[in-house]
Order: C-alpha cells, then sequence, then structure tokens
C-alpha cells in the first residue's frame, strides 16, 4: 500500500510538473512587462513575518528574515485607476463599485479583495498575460524604503502584551492624511525601484492570508491561517476582511484603518508557478 502511494504522489507530481515546465520555455516577458510594469531583479531582502505571532500563550513580534524571491519581479508601476476598472465593470466581469464618478486618472477605491481578484482574471483574459495580486512578501520587497517594519515596541520583555498596547496607541494617535480622495499617480512620490504611491492615501491588498503562529519550543507552529481575512499594505500594514470596501465600516486588525483600499498587480512568471508547484509537491511527500 505504501508502495501504491507513493506511486500515486510521483504520477501527481508529474502531472503537476509538466504544465509548469511547459511554461518555464516560454519566451520571457520583456523588461519593462506588459501595461506599465516594472520587472524588479530580485536579491535578498528584510522581511517582517505579518499575522499574529505567540509565544507561551503571549503575543510577540513577527520573526524577521532575509528572504530572496524565487524569480524577478514584475509589478504595476503605480495603482490600477478608475478607468481601468471601468472597463472591466462595463464588461460586466467586476462588481459595479460606488467610487467610480470623478476623475478617471486616480486610483480607484472601495474595492473588495473580491472586485480586485475579479480585475486581475479579467486583464489576464483580455491580454493573455497572467496577472494576479502580489504576497505581502512581494509587495515588501517592491516597496523597499517605503515598507514599514512592523516591529513590536520593546516594553517590558516579561509582559510582551504592554508592547502591543503601545502600538496600538502609537498607530491611533497618527495624524489621519489631509486628503481622504484618492490623488493622481505619483502625488506621493516614487520609490528607489520607481514604484509609484506605495505609501501614500491607498492601501493596497495583497494575496496573503492572515495567519496565527506559535512560536514555542524554539519552532514555528501554524495554529490558524484566515483566507477570509487578507493581509493590506500602505502606509502601515493591516488585516481586512476580503469583502471589505470601505476600511471604515470595519475588517482593521488594529489601529487607524486605512484611508481607501485599491490594489496593484503583478505578472505571473514560470519561475514563481514551479517554486510554488515544487513546495506544494513537497510538503504533499513529507506527508506521504
Amino acid at each position: 500500500m505504501l508502495l501504491l502511494m507513493k506511486v500515486k504522489t510521483a504520477m501527481l507530481a508529474g502531472t503537476l510538473a509538466a504544465p509548469v515546465l511547459a511554461a518555464a520555455l516560454a519566451p520571457s516577458p520583456p523588461s519593462h512587462g506588459p501595461d506599465g510594469t516594472i520587472r524588479l531583479a530580485s536579491p535578498s531582502f528584510t522581511y517582517r513575518a505579518a499575522g499574529d505571532f505567540s509565544r507561551g500563550g503571549r503575543p510577540v513580534e513577527g520573526p524577521l528574515r532575509e528572504l530572496s524571491l524565487p524569480a524577478d519581479l514584475l509589478v504595476m508601476k503605480r495603482q490600477v485607476t478608475v478607468a481601468e476598472y471601468g472597463r472591466c465593470a462595463d464588461e460586466g466581469a467586476c462588481p459595479r463599485v460606488t467610487v467610480l464618478s470623478g476623475a478617471k486618472d486616480v486610483p480607484v477605491v472601495g474595492v473588495s479583495w473580491h472586485d480586485a481578484s475579479a480585475y486581475a482574471a479579467w486583464i489576464s483574459r483580455k491580454t493573455g498575460v497572467t496577472y494576479r495580486l502580489p504576497t505581502d512578501e512581494e509587495w515588501t520587497f517592491a516597496a523597499a524604503e517605503k515598507a514599514r517594519d512592523e516591529a513590536l515596541p520593546l516594553i517590558d520583555p516579561a509582559d510582551p502584551a504592554q508592547a502591543w498596547i503601545a502600538r496600538y496607541e502609537a498607530e491611533s494617535s497618527r495624524e489621519r492624511p489631509l486628503a481622504t480622495t484618492p490623488q493622481p499617480g505619483g502625488t506621493f512620490g516614487t520609490n528607489s525601484k520607481g514604484l509609484d504611491d506605495l505609501a501614500g492615501n491607498v492601501w493596497e491588498w495583497t494575496d496573503s492570508c492572515f495567519v496565527r503562529t506559535s512560536l514555542d519550543e524554539e519552532k514555528e507552529t501554524v495554529t490558524n491561517v484566515n483566507c477570509g481575512v487578507r493581509v493590506v499594505e500602505g502606509a502601515h500594514r493591516t488585516y481586512m476582511t476580503d469583502f471589505i470596501r470601505d476600511p471604515k465600516s470595519g475588517g482593521c486588525a488594529q489601529g487607524v484603518p486605512p484611508t481607501n483600499l485599491g490594489f496593484r498587480l503583478v505578472v505571473e512568471s514560470s519561475r514563481s508557478v514551479i517554486a510554488r508547484t515544487v513546495r506544494s509537491v513537497a510538503k504533499l511527500l513529507r506527508h506521504t
């Protein structure tokens, strides 16, 4: 029986690998990519893990890691605009949101994770290029110096809960942006990698799920994965329920809620597909 299971697993691995290897042989996208995307080479970078971490039942900061992406990242220079999202809505492929009136060259806001995912699926069908929302790791890499380290303040090592209280107070005391309506592209500057408005008044959906992890006994143990809540990035990191369109209506984990919810997309690369497939197959083999 064990031998039969291993044979089936190997066959599954081959089935998964076939389309991936075909994709790998496809021509590489141009250096600037489709639709205004920019190709970012992927050296190692520092990343503070997102989610809820605990040790001994008490909250602690997420681990700080050195990461590198499995392939170069093709990411939109700016956020998807009202005009672009409107074309998807006109074709009935995206839900029509209430904020599509007014200026057309500003980032679309008032969109949920589901709305953003619908747009990614639509533009992929229209262009033949596979777009998707970035992971939180990819967003952090692309944001570079615009990404905030979400480390907990150092208060009292014997009482980590005080650090969470301190961070909540720090978040809540922030001044809200003077401009609450989305601003034209470039208003909040360009980062060192050539991307616009990564820390402006529009927060961006990522594809990363909210994860709870225990750090007891010197190892990481995931205790809960909630994909009904996604990581949102902007002037600070937060977490939003995936159907939320207006941040003020709820879904913010802590502190000041985002001013607006919008998004930018990345282009799926064949190397990324390969890396994810290899990880999935390896996980499957470990449990066989």
